[in-house]
């Protein structure tokens, strides 16, 4: 069990090393060039031996107009001390220019690892923090950088969207997503060994490589698409495309048994003229402009909130909200008392149908309605 347990962890430890190439690096931070004017820009999850991060920075500093870039070396050996390289200008195409400071561990944390103390207290001195985290502590690092209420671009799994801890975040627009990848997979330069852990490896320059699906940049500084989304381009409401409506494709968007709202299987196939309630795919999060859609929760969540009350002598069932408003009700059958949790479609007959994929509740802030709709 003992040798089970280290090999587990040695292998989440080999997960978590995912080295980002310098072009994916680039490709983003070019989205937030005049936001770095003057700023500190802390590294906390790169050694500044090998890290693209600390090189994309390093030999744009200057134009960049940083203030400073911090750098943290992570200490594999317990106890043993480490160091940060610190960089405030004059050299920027030689890598190793700049000083270092040493750093130390603390209690269940070795030196240079986010949480240790001496981290800290760099975290607390930048400005912008921007990195590739280890996955597998996502939750712990993002909560720490919402503590100390700091900028950051960083790179992350889509699946942590879905996360209790993450979402609302979203949903309180204090995340989102990046501008540079909103689709396909992503290549990271893995350890060397890294073929013994898994099997979907290959090698590109001499370097074993894993091409990762659903990877996304994660922010909280403003980029020009989060003011597009799905009906504006350049910021400005876009009457160039078509758009989709509710009224007259009813049909098309099938209600939901336990939740007043319609289902809606595509981002790119939001009603513009819906006023209610809608069960959309995650994905909306690639499209999602603040401006344009209310996200009021996911799927789970809408059912959390609400209270299943069957009332026998009325013979009805009802979802009621906090606030003690009936959102729906209906006459109550005996198979009802096997829903379960989840939103359910109604079927053609009134009865509970089939349960979407994950949603997102989201509602149009600004709906247009099919004559008044000016665009196409």
């Amino acid at each position: 069990m003992a040798d089970n347990r280290k090999m587990q962890q040695a292998k989440a430890a080999k997960n978590d090393e995912f080295y980002t190439e310098y072009r994916t690096i680039s490709d983003e931070m070019g989205h937030y060039r005049t936001q770095f004017e003057g700023q500190v820009v802390y590294c906390n999850c790169d050694d500044p031996e090998w890290s693209n991060f600390w090189r994309y920075f390093h030999s744009n500093f200057g134009s960049l107009k940083l203030k400073k870039l911090i750098c943290t070396h992570y200490q594999q050996e317990a106890g043993a001390p480490s160091y940060a390289l610190i960089y405030e200008g004059g050299d920027d195409f030689n890598m190793e220019a700049g000083y270092t400071v040493p750093i130390a561990g603390n209690g269940d944390y070795n030196a240079g690892d986010f949480r240790s103390d001496a981290c800290i207290e760099f975290l607390k001195k930048s400005t912008i923090v921007t990195t590739n985290p280890p996955f597998s502590l996502f939750r712990e690092y993002v909560a720490q950088l919402i503590k100390y209420e700091k900028k950051f671009i960083i790179l992350g799994n889509q699946n942590a969207s879905h996360n209790k801890d993450i979402f609302p975040l979203f949903k309180e627009n204090k995340l989102w997503y990046g501008a540079s990848i909103h689709s396909g997979g992503v290549d990271f330069r893995m350890p060397d060994d890294y073929e013994e852990y898994s099997d979907n490896v290959f090698i590109k320059n001499g370097h074993h490589y894993i091409n990762l699906a659903g990877i996304r940049w994660f922010t909280n500084m403003d980029v020009k698409y989060r003011h597009d989304g799905l009906w504006h381009k350049n910021g400005e409401f876009d009457n160039t495309q078509a758009h989709c409506y509710y009224e007259g494709n009813e049909d098309r968007y099938p209600h939901y048994y336990n939740f007043n709202g319609i289902d809606v299987d595509s981002a790119s196939n939001i009603p513009i003229d819906y006023t209610g309630y809608m069960g959309v795919p995650i994905t909306i999060l690639d499209k999602y402009n603040p401006s344009e859609l209310e996200i009021l929760g996911t799927g789970s969540d809408i059912e959390k909130t609400m209270t299943h009350m069957v009332t026998e002598e009325k013979k009805t069932i009802a979802y009621v909200r906090p606030d003690g408003s009936v959102a729906w009700s209906a006459p109550y059958t005996v198979s009802e008392r096997k829903l379960g949790n989840g939103l359910r479609i109604m079927n053609a007959n009134g009865l509970p149908g089939a349960s979407p994929f994950s949603r997102i509740i989201v509602r149009n802030l600004h709906p247009i309605s099919k004559a008044d709709d000016k665009g196409f």
